[in-house]
Formats: C-alpha cells, structure tokens, sequence
C-alpha cells in the first residue's frame, strides 16, 4: 500500500513539473563587468532552489558544530543523571534484599552523583529518597545516630528547599517515629507524631504507632482513646478490638490509686466503654481494692436491675463483682436480690452473690444453702468457692459450731 502511494505521488510530481515547466520560453540574463550570462528560466529556478538546499544544510551543519561542546556537557551531565537513578535504584533493591550495608553505600553514590547532575540537584524527592534509603539501612546495622543525622537533613531540607513537598516531610516523620519505637523510645515516637497534621495523624498507620507508643510511655488512657479510633476506622476485627479495648480500660482503671481518681477515669472513659460488662466489672473491682465497696454497688446497680437481658457470662460477671462488693451491703438491695433469685436462682455466680448478700443482711438461714451449692459448683472461679466457705466457716462459728467451721476452712483450704 505504501509503494503505491509513492507512485501515486511521483506520478502527481511529474504532471506538475511537466505542466510548470514544460514550457521554456522565459529567459533570464545575468550581468556583471561587461560579461553576460543567458540561463532559461527552468534551469535558473532549478539552481536558485538548489543554492538554497545548500545554504540550509551549511548553516544546520555550522550550528550543530557550534553547539557540539553545549551537547556535550548536556550528555555528560544525562550520563550522569542516569548513573545517579541507577545508584539509586540498586539501593533499593539492595535494601529490600537484606544487603543494608551495600544499601548504604549505593545510597550515599547517588548523593555524590546528584551533586554533579545539574537536572537532580533541584529535585529534592530524589535527594529525600536517598537519605531515607541510607536512614533505613543504618537503622538496620543499628547506627542510631547515622540513621537520625540523615534524618535531620531530609527534614532541614524540607523546611529550606521548596522541592520537597509535605508528603515527604510527613513520610519521614512516620519513619521516624516507627524507628524510635524500635529503640523503645516513646517520648521521641509522641513528639514526632504530635509533629503531624492532624489529616496525616488520623491515618491508621500513625494511630496504630500512637497506640504503641502510648502503650509503651505507660498513658493507658491515650492508648485507649487512639484504640477507639483505630476500631472505628476498622483497622482491628470485632473481636480484636473489643479485647484490645477492654484490656485498656483495665489499665487505665488499675492506674487508679485512690477513689477520687477512679471516679475522674471512669467518667474519662468513652460511654461504650463505661456500657461494657467487663469493665464495669473491673471498675468494681478496683473500687472495692480500693476501700470503696459502696461505690462498686452503686457502678452495678443499673446492671443487676436489668440482669435478665445479659447473656451468662455478662451475669456472672456483674454477680461475681456484687459478691466482692457485699461488705456494708444495706437492706435497700434484699427486694433486688429476690426478684433475680426468682428468675436466675439457679446460677451459681448469682447465688454466691445473693448469700454473700444475706449474710451481710443477717439473714443466715437463707444464706448457708445458697453459700453451699457455690462453693461446690466448680464453673465458680477458685477465689470466689474459697470465699465462699470461708463465709460457711464464719456462720458456723457464730452459731458455735466449731467443727463445722474447721471442716470448711478445710474444704476452703483444698482449693488451689
């Protein structure tokens, strides 16, 4: 096809040379000092046309002798350019292929190079690179204080140099951080991710650094609240995050010292923490550690009101925590006590709880069967079938009857 375009196109050239110039009337004289030249008008375009081919040539081929040594710097300077790329390619493979020492070194050849390529030395992303790639490798080799000086030139030229744009500067940042938590260093991690704007600080993988670093600088609090936030960005499945979370509302709340603490981090505490079952729990738990038995009953009330609609092992729970709490138990709580007999009399966690409850109350008879059939139910933990023969031995001593008491101190003391 293309062959027959060129004929089709000779063909057209041929028409109209022989139209134009088929012609040879025109004449054309050419003067100079007494000489005369005659030349047909054909023959004088055909030279003019060929004078001008020529000049053009002359002129490309002095320009392009003109500008041999400017093309000359120019390849040198991209053989250059291509030598650094190079440099900084193989440190990235050698690093990802464990080869750190290496990675450092074509790390630091590529910055050499840089220096000499005119075209590199505005790109700041390409300098930021290489310093990350020389601050990784080093971090590796365990050279501390070679990975955080290159890490302070990638973050000075970031604040100097318009080439490096806030993308680099946040990476670096992240870097940073991540490396200072591997050096067990969480103060170092918290100031560089507070460093942050707060659209980078939001990202999961800066909460999820926040959270170690936090776990790691002892804020159980902080830990929590970044935890909450990384539940509902989804980084965790359900059940992680929800062990997670109840694991730290435990520290937080064991962080406690006195009542008046407990209460301010338990109001501090977000509301789903405050509505979970487990940590209700261990905030009663720690309230009666405390010496404030009166506040854990009051924490449970709601809860053992509407014990019904928890599953079994939330009631056991909330059971299990009144029992701890029964010191200074009023009479206020008997109608409650008996409403949950009649409708779950048949757990062992609420019966423990209802006869530590009776006891506090006076209310013996009632207490000892309820005392009983806990302490030999095994699905109770030890702690709780140990108090609660302790409670049988105590009744039988008020009722004196000392060998009674002797054998459950002894059944008490079987319990491992």
């Amino acid at each position: 096809m293309r062959g027959v375009i060129w004929i089709v196109l000779l063909f057209t050239v041929a028409v109209v040379a022989a139209t134009t110039l088929g012609s040879n009337d025109g004449l054309v004289s050419i003067y100079w000092r007494g000489w005369r030249t005659d030349l047909s008008l054909n023959l004088f375009i055909l030279l003019v046309l060929g004078l001008c081919v020529i000049g053009v040539a002359a002129a490309h081929a002095i320009s392009r002798l003109v500008s041999l040594p400017r093309r000359a710097g120019e390849w040198r300077a991209l053989r250059r350019e291509r030598a650094a790329q190079a440099a900084l390619r193989d440190a990235m493979v050698e690093f990802h292929g464990a080869r750190y020492g290496r990675a450092r070194k074509a790390a630091a050849k590529a910055l050499a190079l840089q220096d000499d390529a005119p075209a590199l030395g505005a790109d700041g992303r390409f300098g930021a690179l290489a310093h990350l790639l020389a601050a990784a490798s080093q971090h590796r080799l365990q050279d501390g204080p070679g990975r955080d000086e290159q890490v302070q030139r990638v973050l000075d030229a970031a604040h100097r140099e318009a080439g490096i744009d806030r993308g680099m500067d946040d990476a670096v940042r992240l870097l940073a951080a991540e490396w200072a938590l591997d050096d067990h260093d969480a103060g170092r991690a918290l100031e560089l991710l507070a460093m942050l704007p707060p659209g980078v600080a939001r990202r999961t993988q800066a909460l999820r650094l926040k959270l170690q670093a936090a776990r790691l600088a002892r804020q159980p609090l902080e830990a929590l609240r970044t935890a909450r936030l990384l539940a509902n960005h989804q980084a965790f499945s359900p059940l992680v995050a929800r062990s997670l979370l109840r694991s730290l509302a435990a520290e937080v709340l064991d962080d406690a010292h006195d009542l008046q603490q407990l209460k301010t981090v338990w109001q501090q505490l977000d509301p789903a923490d405050r509505e979970d079952v487990p940590v209700l729990a261990r905030a009663a738990a720690r309230a009666v550690a405390l010496g404030a038995a009166g506040q854990a009953r009051e924490w449970l009330q709601p809860w053992w009101n509407r014990l019904a609609e928890l599953d079994r092992d939330e009631r056991d729970l909330v059971a299990l925590a009144l029992f701890d709490a029964r010191r200074g138990l009023a009479r206020d709580w008997l109608p409650r006590i008996e409403r949950v007999l009649q409708t779950h009399g048949l757990d062992s966690a609420v019966q423990v709880a209802a006869g530590g409850a009776f006891v506090e109350c006076g209310l013996w008879g009632k207490a000892r069967p309820l005392l009983e059939a806990a302490a030999l139910a095994t699905v109770l933990p030890a702690r709780t079938r140990r108090a609660a023969w302790r409670e049988l031995a105590a009744l039988a001593r008020r009722e004196g009857d000392d060998a009674r008491a002797a054998g459950c101190d002894r059944e008490a003391a079987r319990i491992d």
